[in-house]
């Protein structure tokens, strides 16, 4: 019997539904790997977006996926949750293959993305301004679609662009 593939040719509506899972998201889970047991972890994290679209979180220093990301940068983000009713399942989710690039308070850059961010998260403004803190900025590099039971696509950075 030949193996079935689960993957979709990739449709313009899962390109769309890839982009709004992305700028929809405010948060999501984040897998990276422990430095010191090189074991995976996955918290939560607040997402918001980079004016240019790319998915990004305010970040503290003192978290373990922090020094996790500056250990080595590739993660993995979950965004998409599940509504009030029916099988969670059932539900879209992205699964983001990322690596992680930090922007420091002095970088000139922190102050666009600090206003841009607080646009979406206004609470972070009791926190954003402290030392430890700095954004995580992921470039994707592939993109896993679930759009629901039986509608699995791959995603490239191009189609979520």
């Amino acid at each position: 019997m030949p193996e079935i593939n689960p993957i979709r040719e990739t449709t313009d509506e899962a390109r769309t539904l890839g982009k709004t899972l992305v700028s929809d998201a405010r948060f999501g889970a984040i897998g990276v790997i422990d430095p010191e047991t090189a074991m995976p972890m996955v918290t939560r994290v607040a997402i918001g977006q980079a004016p240019n679209g790319t998915p990004l979180t305010l970040i503290s220093d003192l978290s373990s996926h922090t020094k996790a990301l500056k250990a080595d940068p590739r993660c993995s983000l979950l965004l998409g949750e599940p509504e009030d009713r029916g099988d969670p399942l059932t539900h879209p989710r992205l699964t983001l293959q990322c690596k992680a690039h930090f922007i420091a308070h002095s970088d000139p850059a922190y102050k666009r993305m600090r206003g841009h961010y607080l646009t979406t998260h206004p609470k972070a403004k009791l926190y954003i301004d402290f030392a430890d803190f700095s954004f995580a900025l992921f470039t994707i590099e592939d993109a896993h679609l679930n759009g629901g039971f039986g509608k699995a696509f791959q995603l490239t950075p191009a189609d979520l662009a």
